[in-house]
């Protein structure tokens, strides 16, 4: 008896003598660093006092040990196994208290990294008016087949009834003439006839375009939206800062939209979690940012920028400030860089850049002579927080697009030949890819945003100017049309709101109203609107919201926006901006009045 008490003492002994040897013996690959490196203060304590009790309880087993050993003492099987169950109770303190300490390891590795987010359901009802106008597209298409006619012919028809039997009864040469026209070729046809001979034919054109006004409604419409926050403490002075998101409306999948002329409809770069897209959860923001470099107020941030939601957008929401640049002037994801110095506790001057269009990758540039090849499009701005306090913010920016061109990359179905006006007969997924630099674009803006009492108000200033080249598209030039000449346009926006907070701080009130001049354009895609960014509208905008804490992180909200356009083209860059209300001529229809009712629900975690 007393020699298996031995050995049961003596195994027990090395088994717990042995655990921080397996420990050690560890691969090398396999080792992290030190869990006090990223715990809090009392999360360090607390290791270090279960550690010790580890110890101590080592330290009992291996005296009781060299003890019996020492003393080779006779003992009664009473005793042995009082002994025995000492024993086991020592060993499972110790297992206790390893457990804690793999527990609080666990939790403060967790802590390097923290997760957070939202889901949002959202029905909307639309109801909107489409002016009466004249097809762009169709009379593009009359203008194809009339220069076909005339080329062939050496006459201008009669009537279009015979321009339609000319290409009936000659279509082979039709489709050759068609498939080989270029937009450069149409434009100088089109230029070399006397502006009387180009009146007359569009004159002789145009009543055959005629469109009525139409209602555009939707009257119902669900959206899921699901955001997936991840921050992470890197090292010292080091951090990075992801989201993933995922934004569908019920019932499609697809990512691609069939163009209908708004800016929103073609699936780019800076809009992929902005506009309804799929069910695949996409990278919105991916950066790290390096402070106090070399010991100054200094840092620097790489990385898909946090370039949405920016104030004064963020009060609608009832969130706090989403983005860095003003969310009147700027709302569209991109990837750059941002450095920035802290001049105090309540001002940051920051200098931002972005890269909107890179033409070297996936446009085919390879395929063509260097002189035809696009320059990259440049965004270059100032972003100044002159004031920040949790009463009061004023911000400052001015920004500078180089290079711009008649879009970005992009996926859409299009319904139309842009060059022929046409229509294609099997609509395929194309790869949109930009075809021209049209020049530059200047943008600036002042938010002021400040709280007084149960109020929340802000007003935002906002101005845009273009520095065109003599460059035009099929879609047009910067502010012009596809057969003008562009001109420098200056184009302006206010924006102001208001927001009451009851004194529960669980409902709040809000309403908000812009107005955008005729030139007016910012880069909004990515805003949250289901009809369309309602920061770029030209003409007035009107928005009254309520919103109401059901729980702490579960919101409910209603609201209702009222879209006036006074012009066509908003949110667009391309092409001349047309009055609504005096039968314009335009490529793809557009809303001029639009009300849409919603109702959210959204879960904060």
């Amino acid at each position: 008896e007393i020699l298996m008490r031995n050995k049961i003492v003596w195994l027990l002994s090395m088994a717990v003598l042995a655990l921080p040897l397996i420990a050690a013996e560890e691969p090398a690959e396999k080792a992290k660093p030190a869990v006090e490196e990223t715990a809090t203060p009392e999360q360090a304590s607390e290791i270090a006092e279960m550690r010790g009790q580890i110890l101590l309880l080592q330290q009992r087993l291996e005296k009781l040990e060299a003890e019996r050993q020492q003393e080779a003492m006779v003992v009664t099987v009473e005793e042995a196994q009082q002994e025995k169950e000492q024993l086991e109770k020592l060993e499972q303190a110790r297992r206790d208290t390893n457990q804690r300490l793999l527990q609080v390891e666990r939790e403060t590795g967790l802590d390097r990294v923290r997760f957070s987010g939202d889901y949002r359901f959202e029905a909307h009802s639309i109801d909107g008016r489409t002016p009466a106008h004249f097809d762009g597209m169709h009379l593009q298409n009359l203008m194809v087949n009339t220069l076909f006619y005339a080329n062939s012919t050496g006459a201008f028809p009669q009537d279009l009834a015979q321009v339609d039997g000319f290409i009936a009864g000659n279509y082979s040469d039709y489709q050759f003439f068609t498939d080989n026209l270029t937009f450069e070729q149409l434009r100088q046809t089109v230029g070399s006839f006397p502006a009387a001979q180009q009146q007359q034919l569009f004159q002789f054109l145009m009543p055959s375009t005629a469109v009525g006004q139409a209602q555009a409604d939707n009257d119902i419409l669900y959206t899921n939206r699901l955001r997936l926050q991840m921050d992470a403490r890197v090292g010292e002075n080091v951090s990075f800062t992801g989201r993933l998101a995922m934004y569908k409306v019920f019932g499609d999948s697809t990512g691609v939209q069939v163009f209908n002329g708004q800016p929103t409809s073609v699936s780019v770069d800076g809009a992929t979690v902005g506009v309804p897209n799929s069910d695949i959860l996409r990278v919105e923001r991916a950066f790290f940012t390096w402070n106090n470099i070399g010991g100054h107020p200094l840092y620097l941030s790489i990385g898909r920028r946090p370039s949405t939601g920016g104030a004064p957008l963020n009060y609608r929401h009832d969130e706090p400030r989403g983005g860095t640049p003003a969310g009147s002037l700027i709302d569209y994801q991109f990837d750059g860089i941002t450095a920035g110095y802290r001049i105090n506790d309540r001002s940051i001057f920051r200098v931002c850049y972005g890269l909107g269009y890179e033409s070297g990758f996936g446009s085919g540039d390879l395929l063509q002579l260097p002189q035809d090849r696009l320059n990259d499009t440049h965004f270059l701005g100032i972003n100044w927080d002159l004031w920040q306090t949790d009463r009061m913010f004023l911000q400052a920016t001015v920004a500078r697009a180089f290079d711009v061109t008649d879009g970005f990359n992009g996926l859409v179905v299009l319904p139309n030949n842009p060059v022929t006006g046409g229509a294609i007969g099997a609509p395929l997924i194309m790869r949109f890819t930009p075809s021209s630099n049209l020049g530059a674009i200047n943008l600036g803006s002042v938010v002021f945003t400040r709280r007084d009492g149960p109020f929340d108000w802000f007003v935002s200033a906002n101005y845009q100017r273009s520095d065109p080249e003599n460059v035009t598209t099929p879609f047009g030039g910067l502010f012009s049309d596809p057969f003008e000449t562009p001109e420098a346009r200056n184009g302006a926006m206010f924006y102001v709101g208001a927001r009451w907070t009851d004194p529960s701080e669980k409902t709040k009130l809000g309403f908000e109203f812009n107005r955008g001049s005729k030139y007016w354009f910012n880069f909004a895609l990515a805003e949250d609107d289901i009809v369309a960014p309602k920061t770029a509208t030209r003409g007035n905008v009107y928005e009254t919201y309520l919103t109401h804490r059901l729980r702490s992180r579960f919101l409910f909200k209603v609201d209702y926006i009222h879209y006036d356009y006074d012009y066509s083209g908003s949110g667009w860059h391309l092409g001349a901006p047309k009055r609504l209300d005096s039968m314009p001529l335009l490529g793809f229809p557009t809303y001029d009045r639009v009300n849409k009712v919603g109702l959210s629900l959204i879960a904060r975690f």
